[in-house]
């Protein structure tokens, strides 16, 4: 993993080996062309040996070969930086920390050159944005602090308007990188942020996907389930009572399949313009079929629709979100009465109430364990009369059994 939080891959718009060859290129192009040129023998004074000396020139047969070895050793100072940053990825602050100290060797060996230190400008920002900023700050305070310190004390000669834009400059590029560094992490924090959204939405899709599968599983095998008993039961002494079980075992498993492709077709489509579902999405106009399907399994179901006409205006103002949630939440709780209350009888009662849709479901089954823990069907219906901003409410039934009410506020148009 990249060190001290220094994004991987092609990030900020460059890849890897650019960002990490970029700056030595930069730094051997200009810093050590130009020291080379202004350290060669003959344009000036030679060394620091020369300038503790004091002004005036040399003699040519004074200390001979000296002022090669100056120039060698500038041209070493110069390359000593830029080869430093390739470890500036992995060791950014050691690598700071010895940039600093080529460059404070490099003003006091050959102060008489003005060239600025290119590969301690690019180390000083590269180490800020990758967040080793003791590193720069302590590595280039000390560095300057000694070479200011041992300019006094050898007589190197800095003029005060360089050691001040020295030390403007050294100030500058620190504010620099610390501006890339914010810029940076402002851009991380809206990534996250972008990031974090992108997967909340992602799993209350996958939530709403798991809703739909357990309504349709779990309505379907269950009267599948309970059909496929009561076939294997009659089949030697009623067949024809059997053959009606089969028979019913068809139209629920045709439907259910139906329904899966429904909701497979959904997450095939996904949000592309023009798709559309292969059938619709079940309705309150569907109701009426659904409690038919109860009705065969031998639960006696009674259907009270408060509200107009299904072909009047009622069902066209009334969205389609809110129908197919009263629907699932029907389907849902007449398949709890079915598999868990031994009921005989059940209620369904479909009205109008206070701005409110009201859909209330009653059986006549035994008395559950109070309170009710809240399951798998209990939750997928409370989060979907909550999502449309209504409510559920799991109540003692007078019948003896449990009472399902869920209420979904109407929209401004629908009142």
């Amino acid at each position: 993993m990249p060190p001290h939080g220094e994004s991987s891959g092609n990030g900020y718009g460059m890849p890897r080996p650019i960002r990490l060859w970029l700056p030595v290129v930069i730094s051997v192009m200009i810093q050590v062309p130009a020291v080379a040129v202004l350290a060669w023998p003959g344009r000036g004074r030679f060394d620091h040996f020369d300038m503790m000396r004091g002004p005036g020139p040399l003699p040519d047969f004074e200390r001979p070969g000296l002022a090669l070895a100056g120039w060698f050793l500038a041209v070493g100072l110069a390359l000593i930086g830029p080869l430093a940053l390739i470890g500036a990825r992995r060791f950014p602050g050691p690598v700071v920390a010895v940039v600093a100290v080529a460059a404070g060797s490099f003003t006091l060996v050959r102060p008489e050159i003005g060239v600025p230190y290119i590969a301690l400008i690019l180390a000083i920002v590269l180490g800020i944005v990758r967040g080793v900023r003791v590193w720069v700050y302590g590595s280039v305070a000390a560095a300057w602090v000694l070479v200011l310190g041992l300019a006094a004390a050898f007589g190197v000669g800095l003029h005060p308007l360089r050691i001040a834009g020295t030390t403007l400059a050294l100030a500058v590029f620190m504010g620099i990188g610390e501006a890339i560094r914010s810029r940076r992490e402002r851009f991380a924090e809206l990534r996250r942020t972008l990031d974090a959204r992108r997967m909340s939405a992602e799993q209350q899709e996958r939530v709403r996907i798991a809703r739909e599968l357990h309504d349709v599983f779990a309505h379907s095998l269950s009267q599948i389930n309970v059909q496929a008993g009561v076939g294997l039961h009659l089949i030697e002494s009623q067949p024809e009572q059997a053959a009606q079980a089969l028979a019913s075992i068809k139209s629920t498993s045709k439907t259910a399949l139906e329904e899966v492709r429904l909701v497979l077709g959904i997450l095939r489509s996904g949000n592309e313009p023009g798709t559309a579902p292969l059938t619709p999405e079940p309705d309150l106009a569907s109701l009426p079929a659904l409690v038919e399907t109860f009705r065969a399994q031998k639960l006696e179901v009674t259907l009270v629709d408060a509200l107009e006409a299904r072909s009047g205006d009622t069902e066209a103002e009334m969205p389609a979100a809110t129908q197919l949630a009263l629907y699932r939440i029907c389907q849902e709780a007449l398949t709890n009465v079915l598999r868990h209350a031994r009921a005989g009888e059940a209620s369904v009662v479909l009205a109008s109430q206070n701005s409110d849709y009201l859909l209330t479901v009653t059986d006549d089954g035994l008395a559950p364990a109070w309170p009710l823990t809240s399951g798998g069907g209990l939750l997928g219906m409370r989060e979907r009369a909550e999502l449309l901003g209504g409510s559920l409410q799991v109540l003692r039934s007078a019948r003896g059994g449990v009472q399902i009410a869920a209420r979904i506020p109407m929209r401004r148009g629908e009142r």
